[in-house]
């Protein structure tokens, strides 16, 4: 039973990350002034894959205790809005609801990896590596805001 929960898991987390291809960065955002501490582009896709399987596997685990609908729908809540940020960011090209919107992901989280702590101590600790990494996508959001504040003015940056 755990590997067709895993298998569903593994399929909301690549379907969110979905979006990423739908909503690529382009040109638009390799004119945005970013960060000193923006990652390469090639950490983005190894982090996600990593994070997408420790998802999976917390979702997995804990689908299957009692007593886990808080953990449930806060896991389905940061799914939701896992999936929403690259369309609102990227493709909207709107730092500031990107901003509002991967603030709420954290939070989801954040209380996500509490609830199913509390269940299954193993799947509260799979989630501190996705904490973590969308503390570090908040921060890149936020200096993004920060550093150009044209491109938040027009909602989009004057090109």
């Amino acid at each position: 039973m755990f590997w067709i929960l895993f298998c569903i898991f593994l399929a909301a987390c690549l379907g969110a990350g979905a979006t990423g291809g739908l909503f690529p960065p382009g040109p638009w955002y390799r004119s945005l002034t970013k960060p000193w501490f923006t990652p390469p582009d090639w950490v983005f896709p190894v982090t996600w894959m990593v994070l997408y399987v420790c998802m999976a596997t917390a979702g997995a685990r804990v689908a299957q205790l009692d007593g886990n609908g808080v953990a449930m729908a806060f896991w389905a809540l940061q799914i939701a809005l896992n999936g929403l940020w690259t369309p609102v960011f990227f493709g909207l090209q709107n730092i500031r609801v990107g901003l509002f919107v991967v603030l709420g992901l954290w939070v989801a989280v954040a209380l996500g990896m509490g609830a199913m702590w509390q269940i299954d101590p193993v799947s509260g600790l799979l989630f501190a590596p996705y904490l973590l990494w969308v503390t570090i996508a908040s921060a890149l959001n936020a200096a993004v805001w920060r550093l150009n504040p044209q491109a938040v003015r027009a909602g989009r940056p004057s090109a």
